[in-house]
């Protein structure tokens, strides 16, 4: 099985998960984006770093400006392996309920990764059942 990375792509942080093949799916460290550049380059090398064979991007169906700046920061990734694009609407959502009482506003990016592997967890029950 492939190793799969998911991103979800904000505008300070961006949720990263993984799965290795096992299909276990861990939230990572997100990556803090002071800007553009910055952030494509720390996800090119967590890519190459954890060995990713394709890339999963949570993006919004709902919302046609934040898709486009999604479809633009992964324009300017380096990564030469598969892309995918997985309907990411209400995973934020999802993953504040299930931290819910754990956390006390605070932006650890917690969030932004959980989504990230609600995402991921999307796109492979959409393999398994399409």
């Amino acid at each position: 099985m492939d190793r799969l990375a998911c991103i979800d792509v904000g505008l300070k942080r961006i949720g990263v998960a993984t799965t290795l093949g096992l299909g276990v799916i861990t939230p990572q460290s997100p990556i803090y984006r002071k800007n553009r550049v910055q952030a494509s380059a720390d996800v090119d090398s967590f890519l190459v770093s954890w060995d990713i064979d394709k890339l999963v991007v949570g993006l919004p169906t709902s919302h046609e400006e934040t898709s486009r700046r999604i479809r633009h920061f992964v324009g300017l990734l380096k990564f030469d392996k598969p892309i995918v694009y997985q309907d990411e609407n209400m995973s934020s959502c999802e993953a504040r309920e299930l931290l819910k009482g754990e956390m006390k506003q605070k932006r650890d990016g917690r969030i932004d990764s959980l989504s990230a592997k609600i995402i991921l967890q999307r796109y492979i029950d959409n393999l398994k059942n399409p």
